[in-house]
Formats: structure tokens, sequence, C-alpha cells
């Protein structure tokens, strides 16, 4: 059972004229993926600020670890 293209055009309209009469529906799921895109870049910039004293905690303990060094030699 074939779809003839008047069916395809008619399923199309029908499913445009549903997604027409639900607008609130696709302006939540826009807003809620926003949101989430949002909180994605706040949790991205927040990891690599923690890197970043990562990396500056590492090179202190270095440092450390090198006057310790001098200490003993």
């Amino acid at each position: 059972m074939a779809l003839v293209k008047e069916d395809i055009a008619f399923i199309q309209e029908m499913i445009a004229k549903a997604i027409a009469e639900w607008p609130e529906t696709n302006q939540t799921n826009v807003r809620y993926e926003l949101e989430l895109r949002e909180r994605i870049v706040r949790v991205e910039e927040e990891l690599k600020h923690q890197r970043e004293l990562m990396l500056e905690g590492f090179k202190q303990m270095e440092k450390r670890f090198e006057q310790i060094d001098k200490r003993f030699e």
C-alpha cells in the first residue's frame, strides 16, 4: 500500500495544523533548550576555571618540592 503524493501532502498539512494549534509547546521546548545551553556554557566555564586553579596549585607544589630538594642537597 504505497502512499500517493496527495496522501503525503494531506499528512503534511495535518501535521502542520497540529503543530500550529500548540505553539506554546514549541516555545516551551525552545525555552527549555536555551536554558540547557546556557547552563552547559556556565558549567564549561566553571570547569575551565577549576582546571586553571588545579594547574596553578600543581605549579606551586612543584616549587615547594624543588625548595625541599635544595635543602637536602
